[in-house]
């Protein structure tokens, strides 16, 4: 059975080389199965709004929402960090709106550690919820809940004015006390621009090699879940053709 690796072990991945893996997870039995992986890590992100629930973006997820599924993942997943998704809404109010929110998260949902989207207008929401004892994950590029704001789900970061922003706020998060930032959805060179510029390990998703880790959505890389098929996803199986058939023979 793997050991666990604590939010400390994250934070020296650079110094050590050690590449971590993390997928998300919404559910139980899902959890069970990824723990018995080598997987390091679970994101229970909001995007369970589009693959579990349907809705057309992360938008309408709830902190409801969040807790039931992490709480879930979390009873699943005894040897695996779990990180919980601060949903839309529940962090950009307020600094006291923010803190609250991340604690509820832990607390009620028992993961180890909370993320949020954006760079270095939310550097003083980062730097209060790491204040309060809540390990904080950043997350830049593309971030799905500003997705009417960035005009859809394209690439970030195809200039150089956009790359050197991105840079910017990967230093704000780094500044704020952030132990790692996910960099969405930009070209491989950002990517390495990024991780070379800041001291805390980047988990990549559609960035590029260089990234000191990387994530997949799990029904993405699984081939289970067919309405958005993200241009950088490898598909590993495609379980949704062997569900169907499966369902199919028994019928």
């Amino acid at each position: 059975m793997k050991k666990k690796i604590s939010i400390l072990d994250v934070k020296k991945c650079k110094e050590t080389n050690e590449k971590y893996s993390m997928v998300t997870g919404y559910d139980y039995t899902t959890a069970t199965i990824i723990n018995e992986s080598s997987i390091h890590m679970i994101l229970v992100g909001d995007s369970l709004g589009m693959v579990m629930m349907g809705y057309e973006s992360t938008v309408p997820v709830t902190m409801e929402d969040m807790i039931h599924h992490i709480r879930a993942v979390v009873k699943g997943a005894p040897q695996t960090l779990v990180v919980g998704d601060l949903p839309f809404g529940s962090y950009n109010v307020s600094i006291k709106q923010a803190v609250a929110n991340a604690n509820r998260l832990m607390k009620e949902g028992g993961c180890d550690c909370v993320k949020l989207e954006g760079g270095s207008e939310m550097a003083d929401v980062i730097q209060s919820i790491v204040r309060a004892g809540i390990p904080v994950m950043g997350h830049i590029g593309l971030t799905p809940q500003s997705i009417s704001a960035l005009g859809g789900y394209k690439v970030q970061g195809k200039n150089r004015e956009a790359a050197e922003k991105l840079v910017s706020d990967a230093k704000a998060i780094e500044a704020a006390g952030a132990f790692m930032v996910v960099v969405e959805c930009v070209p491989a060179v950002v990517g390495k621009l990024i991780t070379d510029s800041i001291n805390i390990p980047t988990m990549g998703i559609g960035a590029g090699v260089d990234c000191d880790c990387q994530i997949l959505i799990l029904q993405d890389m699984m081939g289970m879940y067919a309405d958005l098929a993200p241009k950088f996803v490898k598909k590993y199986a495609n379980l949704r053709e062997v569900m169907v058939e499966a369902l199919e023979t028994f019928h």
